[in-house]
C-alpha cells in the first residue's frame, strides 16, 4: 500500500476528533442547531463556489440526488445535531465520542444484512475489543450524572451516522466530493433551520473564540473530514470504515489534554491501546 492512501484513515481519525473540541469551543456562544446553521450556510456558500469555479460534475440521475441529499442527512444532520445538542446538554464528550464509538457493531450486523458484506470471526474480535477500548478510556468521565436525558441526542446521532454509512455505501458510494457535498448540506440546511426556528432563540454571540470554533469547524471537519469520510466510504467496506470511529475517543482525549490540560490516568491510557488492537483486527480481512 502506498504511504499517501495508507495515512488517510489516521488523518481522518484526528480531524474527526477535532470536531468534539471545536463543538465545546463554540456551543457556550450559540444555540446547537444555530451553531450547526451557520456552518453549514458558510459550507454551502464556499463549497458552492468551489464546484462552480472548477466545473465539478453534478449527478445526471435524479434518483441519485435524492440518494445523497439522504445520506447528507443522516450523516450531518441527524449525526450532528445529535453531537451538539448532547455536549450543549452537559454531556461530556468523551461520553458523546463512546456512544458514537459504538457505530461499528451496528454497522457490522447492518452491513452483513443490508450490504451483503462477510464480517469474519477476526473483524467481530477486533470490533469487541475496540468497544472495550473505548470504554476503559472514558469510564472515568461517567461519575454522577444524570445521564438519561442527555444520552438520547447522543444515540440518535449514532443511528444517523451508521444509517448514513451503510446507505451511502448501498446507493451511493459514488459521487463527485464538490457537488455532493453542496447536495449533502443543502437539505441539512433547510432542516437544520426549521428545527433551530421551533426550538431556539437563534441568538448567537460572535466572539473571536465563536468565530474560531465556526471557521475550524467549517474548513477542518466539513471540507476536510467530511471529504476524506466519502474518500473512505468509497474505497473501502462499510465495516472497515466504520471500525476507525474507535479511534476516535481516544484521539478526542489526547487532543483534550493537549488543549485544555485534561489528564490521562493508567486506566485510559490501556484503553487507548486496547481500542487500537481492535481497530487493526476489525480493519483486516483474513486471507
Amino acid at each position: 500500500m502506498r504511504p499517501l492512501p495508507s495515512l488517510l484513515p489516521f488523518l481522518f481519525v484526528f480531524l474527526w476528533s477535532t470536531g468534539f473540541i471545536g463543538a465545546k469551543f463554540g456551543l457556550p456562544y450559540a444555540e446547537p442547531l444555530t451553531f450547526l446553521l451557520a456552518r453549514y450556510l458558510l459550507v454551502l456558500v464556499l463549497m458552492t463556489l468551489f464546484a462552480l469555479a472548477t466545473r465539478a460534475p453534478w449527478p445526471a440521475d435524479g434518483r441519485q440526488l435524492v440518494h445523497i441529499g439522504i445520506s447528507g442527512l443522516l450523516v450531518h444532520a441527524l449525526y450532528l445535531g445529535g453531537v451538539f445538542t448532547a455536549i450543549k446538554h452537559g454531556l461530556p464528550a468523551g461520553v458523546t465520542a463512546l456512544v458514537v464509538g459504538m457505530q461499528p457493531l451496528l454497522t457490522a450486523c447492518g452491513a452483513g444484512f443490508l450490504l451483503g458484506e462477510r464480517v469474519s470471526p477476526r473483524q467481530w474480535l477486533g470490533l469487541v475489543l475496540g468497544f472495550a477500548g473505548v470504554a476503559l478510556v472514558v469510564a472515568n468521565q461517567l461519575g454522577d450524572l444524570p445521564l438519561a436525558a442527555m444520552l438520547l441526542p447522543a444515540f440518535a446521532a449514532l443511528l444517523g451516522i451508521t444509517l448514513g454509512t451503510l446507505y451511502q455505501k448501498r446507493f451511493c458510494p459514488h459521487f463527485d466530493l464538490r457537488t455532493g457535498s453542496v447536495i449533502q448540506f443543502l437539505p441539512t440546511a433547510v432542516l437544520t433551520a426549521l428545527a433551530a426556528w421551533f426550538s431556539e432563540s437563534m441568538h448567537i454571540e460572535w466572539t473571536p473564540q465563536f468565530a474560531f470554533a465556526l471557521l475550524w469547524l467549517v474548513l477542518v471537519l466539513s471540507f476536510g473530514a467530511i471529504s476524506l469520510l466519502n474518500v473512505l466510504i468509497r474505497s473501502g467496506s462499510a465495516v472497515n470504515v466504520a471500525s476507525l470511529f474507535y479511534l476516535t475517543p481516544p484521539s478526542t482525549a489526547v487532543i483534550a489534554w493537549l488543549v485544555f490540560g485534561e489528564t490521562l490516568g493508567g486506566l485510559a491510557l490501556a484503553g487507548m491501546l486496547l481500542a487500537v488492537g481492535g481497530v487493526y483486527l476489525a480493519r483486516t480481512q483474513n486471507r
